[in-house]
């Protein structure tokens, strides 16, 4: 438990391991804990994109297993679970499995505007309670197969735990044209949204 405003209220448990998620979180002066947590990912999405569902409602679905799993292991705790996905012409891209992943997936970027959706459920007491989505529409420039590969020879491995093989704050900036919207939510986590939930609701002043 967590002492805030005299009161004892729930911990905050980020059920995720992502590094990135975490720097946002502490320096945003938010108190947590961090709670990695095992789901399959790829399956979850085949399955969805199967039955229909929207890259919306995937990158919701991934966030949400992550959170119920959290509070499965932390019952007594609020836990905010947390993904992002790439949508391409309403396709869904996850993380590059090789570095010959990597390059095809930037082959099919380039030129085009794609969407980050990054999503934020937070469980408590075995349900969920609040849920956000952070979408941004992000513009690459054309690229040939020679400049993708001389760029994943700068960042590779680096990348590969992010869907498009890019870090949008850090190289591969240099890969767009335009970013619209969230910054936050760029980074995977839409982080103001978290903030207002958590003002709302008294965990934060």
């Amino acid at each position: 438990m967590t002492q805030n405003k005299g009161d004892l209220v729930p911990a905050l448990v980020l059920a995720s391991a992502s590094v990135t998620r975490r720097q946002m979180l502490e320096n945003a002066g938010i108190p947590f804990e961090t709670l990695p947590v095992r789901i399959d990912e790829e399956a979850i999405r085949a399955s969805m994109e199967a039955e229909g569902a929207t890259p919306r409602d995937v990158a919701d679905a991934l966030g949400e297993f992550k959170a119920r799993k959290g509070q499965e292991k932390r019952p007594d705790a609020l836990v905010l679970g947390s993904d992002q996905v790439l949508a391409l012409k309403g396709r869904v891209h996850g993380k590059p499995a090789s570095r010959e992943d990597a390059a095809a997936q930037l082959l099919l970027l380039q030129g085009q505007t794609h969407m980050l959706l990054s999503s934020a459920v937070i469980y408590h007491e075995g349900a969920p309670i609040w849920r956000a989505i952070g979408q941004v529409r992000l513009t690459m420039h054309p690229l040939s197969e020679a400049q993708i590969e001389a760029y994943l020879d700068r960042v590779w491995p680096d990348v590969s735990g992010s869907v498009g093989a890019y870090h949008a704050e850090g190289y591969g900036a240099r890969l767009f044209s335009r970013i619209e919207g969230d910054w936050f939510s760029v980074l995977g986590l839409p982080l103001l949204e978290v903030c207002s939930f958590l003002r709302l609701r008294g965990w934060l002043d």
